[in-house]
């Protein structure tokens, strides 16, 4: 449900259109994108991704992960052929358009990276990088709430004081509820979605505490060593929204968060995935009280390795209204 939701944001920002929930093609691309990172997180895709050579020569799923992205590809062909016909120099729609107008632009550049080739890898990328994780990580918080119920209640408390009952979320509240932001972040630091980080390539022979690593090489960046640091953080290994508090209670950065990498190379899509999270809780929040049948511990919330990432345990609960 939340894949789906998140899925259709994403559609909208590139497109310009949102799907019906029961359109084939829309039903199409989830699967696509679910199969995608299934595979790509199994043993078999993980090899595939530190070892591509040896694994393009050895029969097995992985090699159902490169015909799945060739599909996708080809899907999101057809929706840029179409934005193609109605496109508007002056007066760009969505993302698409907005590339699109780069490409005519720069077309004499030898040197450009706004190519066709690139539009269709991004959006293939977008989709299958960001919704699944972006449906985790609120898995990950709503999991948090039922084990830790005083903090649900402070952002009830956070919710009616700054919102209220009667009107919907912006994010121009987010600056006036640091409570709020302060649980999102420690969602993303202790349940670490991407501990190992996707792979980055030295562009570029260089020399790191005395090792020479030569260009062209992967190199992993552990972002779950960094959010563990006992000199950032208080109780590392605990989950607690002060990490992110100053002592007025309001809201405080810390350069050791790094849920979306750093850099150039970082997240292309954490501007989004922080307005979803935001907008996602809070409105459930501001309408729901969350309940299960089931008592959960510290261990359950405890983040579970899976692949690449880092996966909550299945449970249920109950959205009762408030």
């Amino acid at each position: 449900m939340f894949m789906d939701a998140f899925s259709n944001i994403l559609c909208s920002i590139l497109f310009g259109d949102r799907y019906d929930y029961t359109d084939r093609r829309f039903k199409k691309l989830l699967f696509i994108t679910e199969e995608i990172f299934r595979l790509t997180s199994s043993t078999w895709g993980q090899v595939q991704t530190i070892l591509p050579t040896l694994m393009s020569y050895i029969p097995g799923p992985h090699h159902k992960a490169v015909s799945f992205s060739e599909e996708m590809v080809e899907f999101v062909a057809e929706i840029v052929k179409s934005c193609q016909q109605t496109l508007d120099l002056s007066k760009p729609k969505h993302f698409v358009d907005c590339f699109l107008i780069k490409i005519e632009k720069e077309k004499d550049d030898p040197n450009t990276e706004f190519t066709m080739k690139n539009l269709l890898y991004t959006i293939h990328n977008l989709f299958v990088a960001a919704t699944e994780t972006l449906s985790i990580s609120l898995q990950h918080t709503l999991l948090s709430l039922l084990v830790y119920p005083e903090i649900e209640d402070k952002l009830h408390e956070e919710i009616d004081r700054v919102i209220g009952r009667d009107r919907m979320v912006n994010m121009e509240d987010k600056f006036n509820m640091p409570y709020t932001q302060a649980v999102i972040h420690e969602v993303q630091r202790f349940c670490d979605i991407v501990p190992f980080n996707v792979p980055h390539m030295v562009t570029k022979d260089t020399m790191f505490r005395g090792y020479h690593i030569p260009k062209g090489t992967d190199v992993y960046t552990l972002l779950c060593i960094v959010h563990r640091d006992s000199t950032q953080f208080s109780t590392p290994y605990k989950f607690n929204p002060n990490h992110f508090l100053d002592e007025n209670g309001q809201f405080k950065k810390n350069e050791a968060f790094m849920a979306f990498s750093v850099g150039k190379r970082s997240c292309p899509g954490e501007g989004v995935a922080r307005m979803e999270l935001f907008i996602f809780l809070t409105t459930i929040l501001q309408n729901f009280k969350l309940t299960s049948q089931i008592k959960f511990s510290e261990a359950d919330v405890a983040p579970k390795l899976k692949g690449f990432l880092n996966v909550p345990i299945k449970y249920e609960l109950s959205f009762i209204p408030r």
